[in-house]
């Protein structure tokens, strides 16, 4: 169940969630990855401040994309304008959005699908969270690095990272920090309802680094190797 004392999520908590539906059959917990947002964030924004109040709605906008199962429960959103980008490719609707459920919109690639180690397109919100879940025991946090304007136009920049204490995929967890960095557009109305969400990041770098581990069968290890792009965020980039 939610926690009594959620401090960045407020739309988790009140009258207005008795009827939601959610994804997992009860509303989530964020004690676990609170705990690691605290202990190692960067930054403690002052309460009111410009960053506070982005990573606050940034916070709720996540629960809600991950959790909740009907589009008409989210608080966050304007329905009827609200669009999805990742990188530049083409927008998606709130429905296509939710269609594709967990970290999928997020992970969306054009590479060809014989080097896809995670095919977003293939996978379900379920099995999306399973797999992050699994990989990432203490949570996968965000923070809030810096807000280069507000609103209407929220240009930020973004962190997330996680211990890879759980296998990903049937590779080996590897015990390290994984962490990445992007940039995020979110375009709000007088009220911050978001209009629409652009992040660019390179994914890529997110999937090497959980392919670090050894897997039994070598098949992966195979394809990567004959995919550059995987082959460069996953191998040289994690030296750094």
């Amino acid at each position: 169940m939610a926690s009594v004392d959620e401090k960045y999520r407020s739309l988790l908590l009140g009258d207005e969630e008795k009827n939601t539906k959610w994804r997992f059959g009860v509303p989530p917990n964020y004690d676990v990855v609170n705990k690691l947002f605290e202990e190692e964030r960067t930054n403690v924004w002052p309460v009111g401040s410009l960053e506070e109040r982005v990573q606050s709605l940034v916070k709720n906008f996540e629960m809600e994309m991950f959790h909740k199962i009907s589009s008409t429960d989210f608080r966050t959103i304007d329905l009827n304008k609200f669009t999805f980008c990742l990188n530049g490719r083409k927008p998606l609707s709130i429905e296509e959005t939710s269609k594709l459920g967990g970290y999928n919109p997020f992970l969306q690639t054009s590479i060809p699908e014989e080097y896809r180690y995670y095919n977003a397109a293939k996978e379900t919100a379920a099995s999306s969270h399973q797999a992050f879940t699994a990989t990432f025991p203490r949570g996968f946090a965000l923070e809030i690095i810096q807000v280069y304007s507000g609103p209407p136009d929220i240009v930020f920049k973004f962190r997330h990272w996680g211990y890879m204490e759980g296998a990903f995929k049937s590779h080996a967890p590897t015990g390290e920090r994984i962490e990445f960095f992007g940039v995020a557009i979110f375009k709000v109305n007088e009220n911050d309802i978001i209009l629409g969400v652009e992040f660019f990041f390179d994914p890529g770098e997110l999937l090497g680094k959980l392919m670090k581990g050894p897997r039994l069968d070598g098949s992966v290890e195979k394809a990567v190797s004959s995919c550059p792009i995987l082959r460069n965020t996953g191998k040289q980039q994690m030296k750094k």
